[in-house]
């Protein structure tokens, strides 16, 4: 026994170290995020690979393309809407209707609002046009219509809750499903939102109920659960999945079901005080229980991968159904949910299952579950089920794998994955229980690894370690700097003011199918090889290749004064190089390239960053973001380069031509957007004329003098054919058959990335 444990020893003693910290982990006292997102990567995997069968009992009523090219653009007049609702109610029989849209404003289309303020005012001396302004009021208030088609039908209306600072409440809710009053002094652990933006009043209380629309952001950004209830203030809320379902089973009440611990629920018990059990829908006969987790949230058990081609609802054109065109057999007492793909429009989520997953869709997930009472659900003692599972693997295998040849430690150690993985997934199929089982995965990894070579987990922490991995990223001369005082450069995050770079060749997927795949090698390498000179060539840092995009920075890991100055010099140079490159490629037979490239400059995390797994030196933050945009909308204003205000101001040694104040998607505040012409020094005075002019030009426009503006650009236009002065005469000419609201700012919004 003690040759066995001087033999052993130092392994076992390992084992029980990777053990308590596992259960440290599981127990709360360690950081799990690694382990979460390997929970939730093979939550997600079961979904994605699960069989799909289409669900009759639910129908998407798509505003779509086509409803579009029939009825005008959306949003469309509540008549039209409320025509809508005639049409799925009278004709059709729909058991529910519920929209996945906001009606917050009112519909003045028709005139009436204005007639009506004329009849109070200038005409008020005229009786005969209150009279007969009375007498349209029924055709012309399409409000008041809208209203009176959702008076009496199953219809529930969707709203939004939000808890930003400067969000108000507007529009009315419907009424709450219980109030803390009804708790009779328990609380609930529900999500509490401070302001909303809901529906008309008199559309709320025409409709039979209402549910708000948000889901929760898993910390990963994708969305697996929603708020079944939502708090704000003294009243809870329900969401419009569960609000859908009650209207389907004409429920007359929702209600939160607490239970004695260990009580098994029964009729007369759904109205006892004692733990938590879930929200009850009262259906006759029985009530139906809706499980819920913390916050009162449930997990979306999501059926397809969405959109009419892989989801499991059917999708009906909204035009269709109004004009009629669709089967009543299809619609017959069914749930409508009402929502839209025009692009523009598309109410698109990531989720699990898809990147672009149609919003309305998510809502009918939750609807399924809840008619088939099927829930995914974590239960309360999924932290000790792992703990325990953790300690029995843990002194299992690292009592075993020390005294077993290497070939059996495989048999044993996969053994043990796939033991814990069948348990999993036999919980997640019979039981509907959501566990975890990425620590016990990890630590099975981890004893196995550990036994084999656990000495080499420190071999390549020295000086030649950091300069080699550097040298992956910075030019040889700066590896040479960093060599000469390694102290000075680290791996490790910092915030810092740094120029970072995005660029991007247009066109490529066309370019990459006129070649073959060797010449597209070729093709490639020759073009990443000529920007990754350029940059590194200018004390750049190179991040990384993203298929035929570059990203790159300046200011670290080594400190450069001028980063700005060096970053919009490179991405002139690298215009340049492309023409040099263009006329090589030309010469060989393959098409020319154009690239767009996006600076900006600002304060961001620099350091390397990752997983486990892969860890690189690069940057992160909003102003990363922001040249990430300002490069994909170079084409817009048919431009090669576009900078942010601070490089600009950054690098004034450059001429700079202002393109316009955008408002990027992911960013509320707008920005000034530039394009460098090249150093202030080298412009003649015709350059310098024409940017004056345009600059004045610039200024009518958002000044909305439409016609001194034109002028100015048709000017321009006709000595330099500039895509930028097309793109702004084509907007003159829409914001002359548009008029703008009286709040116009002259910023220009991008929805898309």
């Amino acid at each position: 026994m003690r040759r066995m444990f001087a033999k052993h020893g130092a392994r076992w003693a390992l084992a029980f170290l990777f053990t308590l910290l596992a259960g440290a982990q599981v127990a709360g006292f360690m950081p799990a995020s690694l382990t979460e997102r390997i929970d939730l990567f093979f939550y997600d995997l079961r979904m994605r690979i699960a069989s799909v069968e289409l669900d009759p009992r639910i129908v998407i009523v798509d505003i779509d393309e086509k409803s579009i090219a029939e009825l005008g653009r959306w949003p469309w007049s509540r008549d039209v809407v409320a025509g809508l609702v005639d049409k799925m109610a009278v004709a059709y029989q729909a058991k529910t209707i519920a929209f996945d849209i906001l009606f917050a404003e009112p519909d003045n289309s028709s005139g009436y609002s204005t007639m009506a303020r004329l009849a109070q005012g200038e005409l008020k001396s005229l009786p005969q046009f209150s009279q007969q302004l009375e007498r349209l009021k029924p055709t012309l208030d399409f409000d008041a219509r809208f209203a009176a088609a959702l008076q009496g039908r199953p219809v529930v209306l969707g709203y939004n809750l939000s808890n930003e600072a400067s969000a108000i409440a507007k529009g009315q809710l419907p009424t709450p499903v219980f109030s803390v009053t009804d708790l009779a002094g328990r609380k609930l652990d529900a999500t509490q939102w401070k302001a909303y933006g809901a529906n008309l009043p008199q559309l709320q209380q025409a409709a039979r109920s209402g549910g708000f629309f948000n889901p929760l952001l898993d910390s990963d950004g994708l969305i697996r659960r929603v708020p079944l209830v939502a708090q704000i203030g003294a009243n809870f809320y329900s969401s419009l999945s569960l609000a859908s379902a009650e209207t389907a089973l004409a429920a007359d009440r929702i209600k939160p079901v607490f239970i004695e611990q260990d009580a098994v629920l029964s009729d007369s018990q759904l109205n006892e005080y004692g733990a938590l059990s879930g929200l009850s829908l009262r259906v006759k006969p029985r009530p139906i229980l809706v499980p819920v987790e913390r916050g009162l949230t449930a997990l979306i058990t999501y059926r397809g991968h969405g959109g009419a081609q892989g989801g499991a609802f059917r999708y009906v054109s909204a035009v269709d159904v109004l004009k009629g065109r669709v089967p009543n057999a299809l619609l017959n007492q069914k749930i409508l949910l009402i929502g839209t793909t025009v692009p523009g429009l598309y109410d698109l989520r990531a989720t699990p299952v898809s990147p672009n997953y149609p919003g309305v869709e998510i809502h009918a997930n939750l609807i399924a579950s809840i008619l088939d009472g099927d829930f995914k659900q974590r239960p309360e003692f999924s932290q000790g089920f792992d703990l325990l599972q953790v300690i029995a693997l843990g002194l299992g295998l690292g009592l075993l794998l020390p005294l077993l040849s290497p070939f059996f430690a495989i048999l044993l150690s996969v053994g043990a994955a796939l033991a814990v993985a069948g348990l999993n997934f036999w919980l997640y199929e019979g039981a509907g229980l959501v566990m975890p089982m990425a620590t016990a995965l990890l630590l099975i990894l981890g004893l196995f690894i550990g036994n084999l070579g656990w000495g080499y987990l420190f071999e390549y922490r020295n000086r030649r370690a950091i300069v080699n991995l550097f040298g992956e990223y910075v030019a040889p001369e700066l590896v040479a700097e960093m060599a000469a005082n390694p102290a000075s450069y680290s791996m490790e995050g910092e915030s810092r003011e740094l120029t970072v770079m995005f660029s991007d060749v247009r066109g490529f997927t066309t370019i990459s199918e006129g070649l073959e795949p060797n010449e597209l090698r070729e093709y490639i390498n020759a073009y990443l090889t000529a920007m990754s000179e350029d940059i590194r060539g200018n004390r750049g840092t190179l991040d990384k290749y993203i298929g035929d995009a570059v990203m790159a920075f300046w200011g670290a890991p080594v400190v450069l004064p001028d980063h700005a100055a060096r970053a919009v010099a490179t991405a002139l140079k690298m215009q340049q190089s492309v023409i040099v490159l263009n006329q090589q490629f030309i010469l060989r037979g393959w098409p020319p390239l154009k690239i767009g490239i996006g600076l900006n400059t600002g304060m961001m995390r620099v350091g390397d960053m990752g997983s486990a797994i892969r860890r690189a030196y690069t940057v992160m933050g909003d102003a990363v973001n922001l040249s990430s945009r300002l490069e994909s909308i170079t084409k817009v204003y048919g431009v090669g380069i576009l900078v942010g205000q601070l490089t600009m101001e950054a690098a004034p040694q450059f001429a700079y031509r202002e393109l316009d104040r955008v408002r990027v998607k992911g960013k509320n505040e707008p920005v000034p957007i530039f394009e460098p012409l090249g150093l202030s020094a080298g412009l003649n005075e015709a350059q310098r004329t024409q940017l004056d002019q345009w600059q004045q030009a610039l200024a009518l426009l958002r000044a909305q003098q439409w016609e001194a503006a034109e002028a100015l650009i048709l000017q321009l236009q006709a000595s330099d054919a500039h895509g930028l002065y097309t793109l702004y005469l084509q907007r003159i000419a829409h914001f002359r058959a548009n008029p703008l609201p009286l709040d116009w700012d002259g910023v220009t919004t991008f929805d898309t990335k």
